[in-house]
């Protein structure tokens, strides 16, 4: 049996919905499934539920949009086994929620001006059931007008680039002003969760792997698609150094993801599942 430790819906950025990744999970033999939505516990007490009707335990868990504003970088934390709709969890995202959607729609306003045949009817079809817009729904607009066929090919880097390292920002990025990390570790321990870094290979976060840790960080992600040998040995080294455990998962997003990964591909391993809850018992004691 596989892990999967994570795993998007429609409900943030992913475009399937939870019963289509349940039954990705079945397929796949994959014995314990986190869902970890961006920002949001919604849905995820129905999804134990659902789960245990399909043999398939369900871990509820969120990635929160995080920051580390000394480096001047984005850093993902994830949380596993946290309480669902926790005032801690909800008082820190739901306005990186509501963020997150108004820009969205103030860059279909800028494609619009700049002679994109799209509207936000159209883009808000995409995102419906979920908990608002995401660029991807942005980008399945433009596929379906016909501007492109990819979701992370040259026109999202044209439309949507960071701007980092003297480069121009994209016609229709909006900056966002995600929470501090440590704000992020403190939510996730207070909704009675396990706090573990995500990808941090992906975003040059493994520096900030010792300050972290004195915020409370329990784990880190060493399995990722866009992590490489060097990648996880570092974490590897690391987790060993700050008396970290180690995960890992697929980030599965369907359709939307950054790489085509199967559901399970990049399992650490049900050792990773029963760290997460021996930490969930010490810290929460």
């Amino acid at each position: 049996m596989k892990v999967e430790l994570h795993c998007h819906t429609n409900l943030s950025d992913g475009s399937c919905s939870f019963t289509e990744v349940l039954e990705l999970a079945a397929q796949e033999h994959i014995s314990h499934l986190a869902i970890t939505n961006h920002d949001t516990t919604v849905g995820l007490g129905e999804m134990v539920n659902q789960g245990k009707e399909s043999g398939i335990e369900i871990i509820p868990g969120i990635e929160i949009s995080a920051y580390d504003f000394v480096r001047n970088r984005r850093v993902h934390i994830l949380g596993y086994e946290i309480e669902p709709g926790n005032k801690a969890i909800a008082d820190l995202c739901d306005p990186l929620i509501q963020q997150r959607h108004e820009g969205c729609q103030r860059a279909v306003e800028t494609l619009i001006q700049a002679g994109y045949d799209i509207t936000w009817e159209q883009v808000m079809k995409y995102a419906e059931g979920g908990t608002g817009v995401y660029k991807q729904h942005i980008m399945h607009a433009l596929i379906e007008e016909g501007y492109t066929d990819s979701f992370y090919g040259d026109l999202y880097k044209t439309l949507f680039s960071r701007g980092r390292d003297g480069e121009t920002a994209g016609l229709a990025y909006t900056p966002m002003e995600y929470v501090d990390a440590e704000r992020a570790i403190t939510a996730i321990i207070a909704a009675g969760g396990v706090p573990v870094l995500a990808h941090p290979g992906q975003y040059e976060s493994f520096e900030f792997v010792p300050e972290l840790t004195s915020y409370g960080l329990q784990g880190i992600e060493m399995l990722h698609p866009l992590h490489g040998p060097q990648d996880e040995q570092r974490a590897a080294r690391l987790a060993k150094e700050y008396n970290l455990f180690v995960t890992g998962g697929s980030d599965f997003h369907g359709s939307y993801g950054e790489k085509e990964v199967k559901l399970g591909s990049r399992s650490p391993g049900i050792d990773a599942v029963n760290a997460i809850r021996e930490c969930k018992k010490s810290l929460h004691l």
